[in-house]
């Protein structure tokens, strides 16, 4: 009789011990790192990124001055020809060298010289003509004791386009300032009356991390933002809106929000045309007591997003307190829109190799 009340305590502790280990095995939220939590890590190590993003030389690269604009202009309206260039027209290496000329020449090419054969497309020009890109184009004569420091080499370029018809743009260059990596620009863009426009830039910093944007119009307009480091997705921003045929105007479909761990999603309720509630997920875990809601600042419907301020972002979490976005990321939220309003736009680092690319086009 002893043994067998033994044998029973020893099943029911078993039991016990079972039942408990498979609570803590379950996918509640109850286990997991509070939201509030997970949302200031992220924060945190977003606020490290950018940081360590707007402190290198790849970031003057991405935000540098924007008063340099092609010559493009140079052909006719009536112009119906569909135009190309190749990464093999324009290779060779161009080095600036200051020249005085009389007023009236507009060709980039009086102030580059091809000096060497390459396969690739190779330019360099002083750091400082960077800078104050006005200057690019004047000579002054201390222009004579500047060094050629910042170098963009081409791995891949291509320009196909009919005058205001269409036009593909491909492009992919790495850039060194003063013989230090600053690290590889990817874009690639086009236009057309069929399909809208779409446009896609990629960065690559020597320190590991890799921003990216992409938008695209049309009947589906997309948008995505996102840092990564390494493997791990840092930021992420996606919204998705298709042109209704009733009105011509675009609705929100989909959007989602990463932030290191934490997940917010809202899309459209199934077999319906209006948009869920906003869900939020730590690990993959979705929070039962946290609230979040989206409010919109700005009528745009193709590209609503907090990355570039049209939308922001409220959280009521476990405890009852609230926030905004803006209030709990702080300055992170306008380093994030300058770096990514940089990167939609890449003026300067594709004028001068636009511009000398057309020269080239031209004068052949």
């Amino acid at each position: 009789m002893k043994a067998k009340s033994l044998y029973l305590a020893v099943l029911l502790v078993g039991l016990l011990q079972w039942n408990c280990s498979n609570k803590d095995g379950l996918n509640t939220s109850s286990n997991t790192v509070s939201l509030k939590t997970s949302l200031n890590n992220g924060v945190q190590e977003l606020t490290t990124a950018m940081n360590a993003i707007t402190a290198s030389a790849g970031y003057q690269v991405l935000a540098g001055p924007a008063d340099l604009t092609t010559k493009s202009g140079m052909v006719s309206p009536l112009d119906t020809v569909t135009h190309s260039l190749l990464l093999s027209d324009i290779a060779g290496v161009y080095d600036y060298k200051a020249n005085m000329i009389s007023k009236g020449h507009n060709s980039i090419l009086r102030f580059f010289s091809k000096t060497a054969e390459n396969s690739q497309m190779i330019v360099r020009l002083p750091e400082e003509k960077v800078k104050a890109s006005k200057m690019l184009l004047h000579y002054t004569p201390s222009d004579t004791l500047l060094t050629n420091n910042y170098v963009v080499t081409l791995s891949e370029y291509q320009y196909d386009f009919n005058w205001f018809v269409s036009y593909k743009y491909k492009m992919a260059s790495s850039i060194k300032i003063k013989d230090v990596d600053a690290g590889v620009l990817k874009i690639q863009s086009s236009s057309s009356k069929a399909n809208g426009y779409n446009f896609a830039s990629e960065f690559v910093f020597p320190n590991g991390y890799i921003t990216k944007c992409k938008y695209t119009s049309g009947d589906t307009a997309v948008s995505v933002y996102s840092i990564t480091n390494g493997t791990k997705t840092l930021y992420e921003e996606k919204y998705t809106a298709i042109k209704s045929s009733v009105d011509m105007r675009h609705r929100e479909t989909a959007f989602s929000l990463t932030i290191g761990n934490v997940l917010i999603t809202r899309n459209l309720v199934k077999g319906q045309s209006s948009l869920d509630s906003a869900k939020v997920y730590v690990d993959g875990v979705l929070q039962l007591k946290s609230k979040v809601e989206l409010v919109d600042n700005s009528t745009d419907t193709t590209d609503r997003c907090i990355t570039n301020k049209k939308r922001e972002m409220k959280i009521t979490f476990d405890d009852g307190t609230t926030s905004t976005f803006t209030e709990l990321a702080g300055n992170v939220v306008t380093d994030i829109s300058s770096l990514f309003a940089s990167m939609r736009q890449v003026y300067f680092a594709t004028s001068i190799i636009d511009w000398i690319a057309w020269d080239v086009y031209t004068n052949k």
